[in-house]
């Protein structure tokens, strides 16, 4: 019953209906998602935030190292997708959850230095400048995290980032108890809303307007794994605000293989710390895959991780383009290539089951979750 044939199935639950069409188009893809749904909570005493923030996380596990791991026991998924949640009054919970799969008709709906390096050759980032631009939709999804890295924004009150911008695996981070979003916005000029803005053909200088968060999820396969390489697979957390943010934000979604993205490309942007106070945007070609990871070669630097990893494809039901978070940007590994070192950029993707799990949090009903 809880045996790997049952795993396989819970991985296989988000069976690619129809991936792509006879039309030109790149699809989103349809999948039918297991549901995630809490079973019990524990209070746990409160954490001691004496963990140094990590902007990056390095480990020597590559592709093939993954990709010949073992699947995981159906009770070791549970276990991975159970999560701690922090408050922001310090308290933390531990919440274990089950798994479950329900046919298109059993819930009645229809589914709504060295070490430092991470630019290859030519350094193809680009800095956004403007409020024109860093004002509108999509680099207006992305949003700084008081503790140096990225975040985006996912819902009215949530933001994905990276679980290792939290928690460290042993321990949270100092700052995590009084974490705080930042937002971009235009600084204000001199004489206030009334000032000619035409006078000056220099880019309007901005500022980050911050809000604090009030809770935060982080999965307990990265509290519990972030020891050996299983931790990698769920790098990432989500918070919630004390208030909305009233800006639009950009849809998460089940990752499509690689060789369903458009172009075979993914996209995002972060605030690399080697451009304080600039939106740095970016786009490369996927290199190699695993079920939990994609392998890419973007050009970044820490405190862009967290960053969503984002593609646009056509919305079939919707009859329009849409984008859509498929992972979020990890970090940086050295690999043993049959013995040559080579290095990649790491981001994690968003599987049939972290959408179960992140859609929940989110939404807090599995029945607005059943569509990745």
């Amino acid at each position: 019953m809880a045996g790997l044939s049952t795993l396989i199935l819970l991985l296989c639950a988000a069976k690619d209906v129809m991936p792509f069409s006879s039309h030109w188009k790149p699809t989103w893809p349809s999948y039918r998602v297991p549901v995630i749904l809490p079973q019990s909570t524990l209070n746990l005493d409160k954490p001691q935030f004496d963990a140094e923030a990590r902007l990056e996380v390095v480990s020597p596990c590559g592709p093939a190292c993954h990709k010949s791991s073992p699947l995981p026991t159906y009770e070791e998924v549970k276990h991975y997708l159970s999560y701690e949640t922090l408050y922001a009054n310090g308290s933390l919970t531990e919440t274990e959850v089950g798994i479950y799969i329900l046919s298109n008709s059993a819930d009645g709906s229809q589914g709504k230095s060295r070490t430092k390096r991470q630019i290859y050759g030519y350094d193809s980032r680009f800095s956004i400048f403007g409020k024109d631009f860093l004002l509108n939709y999509p680099f207006s999804t992305s949003v700084k995290l008081s503790t140096g890295c990225t975040g985006t924004l996912v819902a009215e009150k949530h933001v994905l980032t990276a679980a290792h911008c939290i928690h460290d695996g042993k321990s949270y981070v100092k700052g995590a108890q009084k974490l705080r979003v930042g937002f971009l916005k235009p600084r204000m000029k001199d004489g206030g809303k009334g000032a000619n803005s035409t006078k000056s053909a220099m880019p309007e200088k901005m500022k980050f307007q911050w809000i604090r968060v009030k809770r935060t999820h982080v999965p307990k396969g990265w509290i519990k794994g972030n020891a050996n390489d299983i931790g990698m697979d769920y790098d990432y957390a989500l918070l919630e605000l004390k208030k909305p943010h009233k800006r639009k934000f950009m849809k998460i979604g089940v990752s499509p293989p690689a060789r369903h993205l458009p172009g075979g490309r993914i996209h995002f942007s972060g605030y690399d710390n080697d451009r304080p106070g600039n939106l740095v945007y970016r786009f490369c070609d996927v290199k190699d895959e695993t079920y939990d990871l994609l392998y890419q070669q973007c050009d970044a630097q820490p405190g862009a991780s967290g960053s969503g990893v984002y593609v646009r494809m056509w919305k079939r039901q919707n009859h329009k383009w849409e984008r859509k978070i498929i992972g979020i940007f990890s970090g940086h590994q050295w690999v043993d290539m049959n013995g040559t070192p080579q290095d990649f950029n790491v981001a994690v993707r968003i599987t049939p089951l972290k959408y179960a799990q992140i859609c929940y949090w989110i939404k807090g009903n599995y029945l607005d979750c059943r569509e990745g």
